[in-house]
C-alpha cells in the first residue's frame, strides 16, 4: 500500500471512529430520510450538540446531506453502507463466537 493509500484510509476512518460516526451513517442505511429527532432517536444515547457535530462533519465529507424530508445518505455514502453490509453477518458470527468462549 502506498503512502497515499494509507493516508487516504486513514483519513476515512478518523472520520468514522468519531463517536457515533458510524452509528448515524447506519441509522439512514435504508434510504428513507430522518428528521433531526428521528435520527436522534434511531442513534440511541447521542446528545443533540454530539449529533450536529457528526451531521456537520458527515456532510462536509460528502457522506450525508439534508432535504426537504430530512437527513440522508449521498451516494458517496450509500456506497460505504453497501461495502459496510457485511459488517451485520460478521457481528453475528462475532457474537456466536464470543457466546462460546464464554462457556
Amino acid at each position: 500500500m502506498s503512502t497515499k493509500d494509507s493516508v487516504t484510509i486513514n483519513q476515512l476512518l478518523g472520520l468514522l471512529e468519531a463517536r457515533y460516526a458510524i452509528r448515524v451513517l447506519w441509522a439512514l442505511r435504508d434510504g428513507h430520510p430522518q428528521t433531526f429527532r428521528l435520527l436522534q432517536d434511531s442513534v440511541g444515547g447521542i446528545t443533540p450538540n454530539t449529533l450536529n457535530t457528526r451531521i456537520k462533519e458527515l456532510r462536509e465529507a460528502g457522506l450525508m446531506t439534508h432535504g426537504g424530508e430530512g437527513y440522508s445518505v449521498t451516494p458517496v455514502g450509500a456506497d460505504l453502507l453497501k461495502r459496510l453490509g457485511d459488517l451485520q453477518a460478521f457481528a453475528a458470527k462475532w457474537s456466536a463466537a464470543q457466546a462460546k468462549k464464554l462457556k
